[in-house]
C-alpha cells in the first residue's frame, strides 16, 4: 500500500499454469468464504479470510504476525477502500502489499487505483489464484533490502498510548459542555425558527478518522437547499484557489446562502455547539482535524494527503487556531496543518490547542 512502485497492471503474464504445492506463505483474503474454502485454504493453510474490509481490520489486529499479502475480492467501493488504506497507514500495516481482483474493476477504476497508489497490483484472481505464492515471493524479493519493512512485519504495531485518556477527556468535556450550554442551545433553536424557514439543525455526511463517514451536527445557518447551490456559486466566490490537480476545498466569501442570524452563529462559532453530541457518540474528538464533506475528502485520497485522516475529527484543531477566518489560507497550508497534527498529536499538543481556542472562536473575516 502507498508504495512508490507500480507493478504491471496485468499479472497474468507472470504466471504459468502449473498449480503449486501447499504453501507456508500467509495472506489475508477479503471476499467470499466459499471461494476461500474451495480454492485457497487447501494450498495456503496458514492464511485467513474476512468477508468485508471492516471485518478485515479486526482480523488483522488479532493476527500475531502480519500477512505477506492482502487480497481484496469484493465489489469496488472507492470511499471504503480509501478508508481501509488510511487505516492500514495509521496502524503501520501499509507495507503489506495489496492486490485487487480485476473482475470487479472497470478500466477507469483500475487506472484510479494505481494513480492514487491504493493497490500494488491488479490480477484476474479467479483465473490465477493458485499462483498467489509466486506473487508473494515477488513482493518479498522487491522489498528484501528494506530493513524497515522487516521490522514492521515482525509483529503488529502498538496501539495508541493516549487514546484511552483522550476519549475519557472527550466524554467528560462533551457532557459538561452539553449541560452548561443547553439553555443557550434552546434559545438559539428558537431564534433560528423565527429567523428563517427550515429545520433547526443541519445534518450532513462527513469523513472523519480513517475516512469513517458519519452524520455531522450543526445549527442551521443557511437557507434551505443551500447544498444544491454550491456549484453555481463556487466558481466566482470560492475562497480557496482551485487547480485541475490536487485537493478541492470550497468556502465562499460573503456567502449569500447564509441567513442573518446564521452569520452571527458562524462568526461566534455557536453553530458548532451540537457537535458536542458527535463527540459524545465517538464520531469526533474535542481536538482533531476538521471532518470534511465527502466531495472534499474524495480529493484527498492519495498518499500525499491521506495522512491527515490518521487523526480523529475534531471540533477545534491546529488549523482553527492558526488560520481560521484568514482569507489568505491556501489548500496546501490547510492540509499541511492537518498532517502536522496527525503526525505529532499528543496530550500536550491537545492542551496547547485548547488553550488557544477561545481567541480563535471570534473571527473578523466574513468567510
Amino acid at each position: 500500500m502507498f508504495t512508490n512502485d507500480v507493478l504491471p497492471l496485468s499479472g497474468e503474464n507472470s504466471f504459468d499454469l502449473t498449480p503449486e504445492k501447499e504453501s507456508s506463505e500467509i495472506f489475508l483474503y477479503i471476499g467470499s468464504t466459499r471461494f476461500f474454502s474451495d480454492n485457497l485454504s487447501g494450498t495456503f493453510p496458514h492464511s485467513t479470510c474476512a468477508t468485508s474490509l471492516e471485518e478485515a481490520k479486526q482480523v488483522l489486529l488479532n493476527m500475531s504476525v502480519l500477512p505477506d499479502l492482502i487480497i481484496v475480492d469484493t465489489h469496488f467501493n472507492h470511499i471504503q477502500l480509501v478508508g481501509f488504506s488510511v487505516w492500514l497507514l495509521q496502524n503501520r500495516i501499509n507495507t503489506t502489499p495489496l492486490i485487487y481482483n480485476q473482475s470487479y474493476l472497470t478500466t477507469e477504476e483500475t487506472k484510479l487505483l494505481f494513480k492514487q497508489k491504493l493497490v500494488d497490483d491488479v490480477i484476474d484472481l479467479h483465473q490465477h489464484y493458485y499462483k498467489l505464492g509466486q506473487k508473494i515471493k515477488f513482493f518479498k524479493k522487491m522489498n528484501s533490502d528494506s530493513s524497515e519493512l522487516k521490522k514492521q512485519k515482525s509483529t503488529l504495531p502498538e496501539t495508541c498510548r493516549f487514546c484511552f485518556v483522550k476519549r475519557s477527556f472527550d466524554i467528560l468535556m462533551a457532557l459538561a459542555g452539553i449541560t452548561l450550554t443547553m439553555p443557550l442551545m434552546l434559545i438559539i433553536a428558537l431564534i433560528i425558527k423565527i429567523d428563517s424557514k427550515g429545520p433547526v439543525f443541519y445534518f450532513a455526511k462527513r469523513a472523519g478518522k480513517g475516512f469513517k463517514i458519519f452524520n455531522f451536527y450543526k445549527f442551521r445557518t443557511m437557507i434551505v437547499d443551500a447544498d444544491q447551490k454550491i456549484k453555481e456559486l463556487a466558481e466566482d466566490l470560492n475562497q480557496y484557489e482551485t487547480q485541475e490537480k490536487g485537493p478541492l476545498f470550497i468556502k465562499l466569501n460573503n456567502d449569500p446562502r447564509i441567513t442573518k442570524f446564521g452569520r452571527f452563529l458562524r462568526n461566534s462559532s455557536l453553530d458548532e455547539l451540537p457537535q458536542l453530541f458527535n463527540v459524545l457518540k465517538g464520531d469526533m474528538s474535542i481536538v482533531g482535524n476538521r471532518p470534511l464533506p465527502l466531495y472534499e475528502a474524495s480529493t484527498l485520497t492519495t498518499a500525499e494527503w491521506a495522512e491527515r485522516f490518521m487523526a480523529p475529527a475534531g471540533i477545534t484543531g491546529l488549523w482553527q487556531i492558526s488560520k481560521r477566518g484568514k482569507k489568505e489560507m491556501s489548500n496546501e497550508e490547510r492540509i499541511q496543518l492537518d498532517i502536522e497534527y496527525a503526525r505529532n498529536r499528543n496530550l500536550l499538543t491537545d492542551f496547547k490547542i485548547l488553550i488557544k481556542t477561545p481567541a480563535a472562536l471570534l473571527q473578523n473575516a466574513d468567510v
